[in-house]
């Protein structure tokens, strides 16, 4: 009999009643074939391991998180809510100490969801994962995060969502932004200016394999990791960095994920992408469960794979070895700001343009940040898009100081009396509340 050393929940959720259309790669057999492999190797047979249904999540979860225009409802259906409820149901089951490692393996996924939502990019429209990290933070005080996201595609709606936050780390290890979508996620992509240093982007060249990934983890994550100290870590594990993966261009096997999540030890994995139906999910979830609960997994291969097929040549693993050691450097000595910040009045402001290629929607954003001495400063978004005009998106944050819950009331009354905005969405973190206007 096979003994765990850790007891292992799984969330299961294939959104049978979700697609972008049929025959689309991210569609319900992604999730549907690895349950079979998990079934028929017995897993749920070993003391320790057991499937769970999901939680739905309420819209109050999403709004604790996103400026959603013109309202939640509009722009998700209730597979979303229920894959964000998975995420939570795998957290609870940490938390209340019930298990003591999870797996998400639900189905929409959410890490190109942004902090303003008019609509789906990159097969997202809620992120799934800051869902979870908020009501955490929410409803067990927790503070500290790390959030690692293993998806070959960059995260890119998560880095937006918390590139103010010096209390989340956010590292991304991908394929490199000039070669695959979204195009982001570069070594100089580091945080906004009170939370410099905790974004990390680790930008991997084409057809990296095993020893480049690994590499990467061993030497970057895992000391950034020890020395941020995080409360729980997060996996956003896209699978679809396998050799096999039709929309991507990277070598990494079932093994070497195996491997990844043994030197990440998260708390929490959710799944992200992965389009290798057949031949990649199965075999790659398998030997993470396997990994996360301690048990072997060097069994777990390929019927396809060839190690000595996919060796790098020492040149590209000397391109790997210097990113990382930049990447290092952006956390342990983060260098300063190369150019002035755009300012009006007290607000630090950057300007954004937003494809939702899900959607076939263009927003244009203005964000403005209040430059606070005492916590991170009020976060005002003014939003518009292809889809819906004027918004506005007010959040005062976790932490906030007395003078920004202050500031951030002001602003949502003001902005009503104004008129200017169709739709004001109000966030008071540390008020538990959100508050919307529409004409």
């Amino acid at each position: 009999m096979q003994r765990v050393k850790n007891k292992i929940g799984v969330v299961f959720f294939p959104a049978f009643d979700w697609a972008i259309f049929p025959t689309h790669p991210e569609r319900q057999e992604r999730l549907l074939y690895t349950m079979d492999q998990l079934k028929e190797e017995g897993v749920f047979d070993i003391p320790g391991i057991r499937e769970y249904k999901p939680d739905v999540a309420g819209i109050k979860d999403v709004e604790r998180v996103h400026f959603c225009f013109p309202d939640v409802e509009s722009n998700i259906t209730d597979s979303h809510l229920i894959s964000a409820g998975g995420t939570i149901k795998a957290a609870r089951l940490i938390m209340e100490k019930e298990k003591q490692k999870a797996f998400a393996l639900v189905r929409p996924p959410g890490h190109h969801s942004m902090k303003v939502v008019h609509g789906g990019r990159g097969f997202c429209n809620i992120n799934i994962e800051a869902i979870m990290v908020e009501y955490l933070r929410e409803r067990y005080g927790i503070r500290k995060v790390a959030i690692v996201d293993t998806d070959c595609h960059h995260g890119d709606g998560t880095q937006d969502i918390y590139w103010h936050d010096p209390d989340v780390l956010y590292i991304s290890i991908h394929q490199d932004g000039r070669t695959l979508y979204p195009g982001t996620g570069f070594t100089g992509e580091m945080g906004g200016p009170k939370a410099r240093g905790k974004t990390i982007n680790i930008p991997l060249p084409p057809h990296t394999s095993d020893e480049g990934f690994l590499y990467a983890m061993e030497n970057v994550v895992r000391p950034i990791l020890d020395d941020f100290q995080p409360e729980i870590v997060v996996n956003s594990a896209g699978q679809d960095n396998h050799f096999t993966d039709p929309i991507t261009n990277m070598d990494f096997s079932a093994s070497g994920y195996a491997r990844l999540s043994e030197i990440l030890d998260p708390d929490l994995v959710v799944l992200e992408g992965g389009y290798s139906i057949q031949g990649a999910l199965p075999y790659v979830n398998l030997g993470i469960v396997l990994s996360l609960a301690g048990l072997d997994y060097s069994y777990v291969k390929e019927p396809n794979y060839d190690p000595d097929e996919f060796r790098m040549d020492k040149r590209t693993m000397d391109y790997i070895k210097r990113t990382c050691e930049k990447c290092v450097g952006s956390y342990f000595s983060t260098p300063p700001l190369e150019i002035a910040l755009d300012r009006d009045g007290d607000w630090i402001v950057r300007s954004k343009e937003i494809f939702y290629d899900t959607s076939y929607i263009i927003e244009r954003q203005r964000e403005f940040v209040l430059d606070c001495d005492n916590c991170r400063g009020v976060i005002k978004i003014y939003s518009s898009s292809s889809r819906v005009k004027d918004c506005l998106g007010i959040e005062v944050p976790v932490g906030a100081c007395d003078k920004c819950i202050k500031r951030g009331e002001e602003e949502f009354i003001e902005a009503k009396k104004k008129g200017r905005f169709r739709h004001i969405q109000f966030i008071d973190r540390p008020g538990k509340r959100v508050l919307r206007y529409d004409k």
